[in-house]
């Protein structure tokens, strides 16, 4: 089947992969992961986005079949996976480390698991067309440590595709190499996502990763799942205030509900009275936040400011530079090409389409 047979990749249509209810795990007195429901389409990208300890990496290795829940069920292909061992789980996983053989080579690394299952027949075949997919075939003679980073990342992912898993994991495979690589590799881990046509569940801690590489980010907070959207949504409509504040650049200003309907509410802020798109279910008298991205903010330009401030502090950034400006005790970032200078005083105003009234986080 070619790219352009496959059936639409798109999230919201797609059939479901995996479906996880009810996982719970533990470990001592610690709570890894409380009660997780979680569904994977097929042919998805999704990430489990959030900081150390939230959970991840713990449901990551439970569909692997490296932890049993303490309480729970994963349904893959509508199929329970409870007492099934990983290695007959249709799931494969690249590990932070890659995991790779030294002593065999790349070739060898790549046809191992196929020999340990006595899957001879056609295997040359095989193990080309997984180092061809992943643009090492021409690396089949080397040893791990004649590889680059990336390098080995690549014959990690094309051990894990051989065998042909409905599902792929990936756990945090690019956290050891330097940023301009992980940006390479980002874009040729989207790319062989896409042609191979297996969904994929990446864990990691970096935002921008996420956003760059997912379909459906799953955003995680102390073994719950705060939040799950596309990447859009997620940045520009946090379910709440820890989700807004994880994916950074905000700044969450405190705010009570005046008035409020569907998709919409007026906020009484320090900054002023606001109304702008919302979170449901806020009602008059709660307390919420007004998220303010730098984007949501900008000098003012023929007499309209809103707002006066002080210049605090201004840290370039390359294409542009960052300002952080105190507006009435709030600290506002915004981006500028030609920043003031830092103590003197600007004019600003918001942008009603570019911010957000989310509640608080539990």
């Amino acid at each position: 089947m070619t790219v352009a047979d496959r059936p639409s990749r798109d999230p919201a249509t797609a059939p479901l992969l995996l479906a996880a209810r009810g996982l719970k795990k533990s470990y001592g007195r610690a709570l890894a992961v409380a009660g997780v429901d979680l569904d994977i389409p097929e042919r998805a990208f999704t990430t489990l986005l959030g900081p150390s300890g939230c959970g991840k990496t713990t449901i990551l290795r439970m569909i692997a079949g490296f932890e049993t829940p303490d309480a729970g069920s994963i349904l893959l292909d509508s199929q329970s996976l409870s007492g099934v061992p990983p290695e007959r789980r249709p799931v494969n996983t690249v590990f932070q480390s890659y995991a790779l053989f030294p002593h065999l080579t790349v070739y060898d690394n790549v046809a191992f698991s196929l020999r340990l299952k006595g899957q001879e027949p056609n295997l040359d075949n095989r193990v080309r067309r997984a180092l061809d997919s992943v643009h090492m075939g021409e690396f089949g003679d080397r040893l791990p440590h004649q590889l680059s980073g990336g390098q080995q990342q690549r014959v990690a992912v094309a051990r894990a595709i051989i065998a042909e898993p409905r599902l792929l994991l990936l756990d945090e495979p690019l956290s050891a190499l330097d940023r301009k690589m992980r940006g390479h590799l980002q874009i040729e881990l989207k790319d062989l996502q896409r042609r191979l046509g297996i969904a994929f569940v990446y864990v990691t801690h970096d935002q921008e990763e996420a956003f760059a590489l997912s379909d459906i980010i799953v955003v995680m907070n102390k073994g719950r799942i705060a939040q799950k959207a596309d990447p859009l949504t997620i940045y520009s409509r946090p379910a709440d205030t820890f989700v807004a504040d994880f994916i950074g650049g905000a700044t969450l200003v405190p705010a009570t509900v005046i008035a409020a309907a569907p998709g919409r509410a007026t906020v009484e802020t320090p900054l002023g009275t606001i109304e702008s798109a919302a979170v449901d279910g806020l009602a008059v008298g709660d307390k919420a936040a007004l998220v303010v991205r730098p984007e949501g903010i900008a000098p003012a330009a023929g007499g309209a400011a809103s707002l006066s401030g002080e210049v605090t502090h201004s840290v370039f950034q390359g294409e542009r530079t960052l300002v952080e400006v105190v507006v009435r005790d709030i600290r506002l970032s915004l981006a500028s090409h030609q920043p003031p200078a830092v103590g003197t005083s600007i004019d600003l105003v918001l942008i009603p389409e570019r911010l957000f009234v989310t509640r608080l986080a539990a």
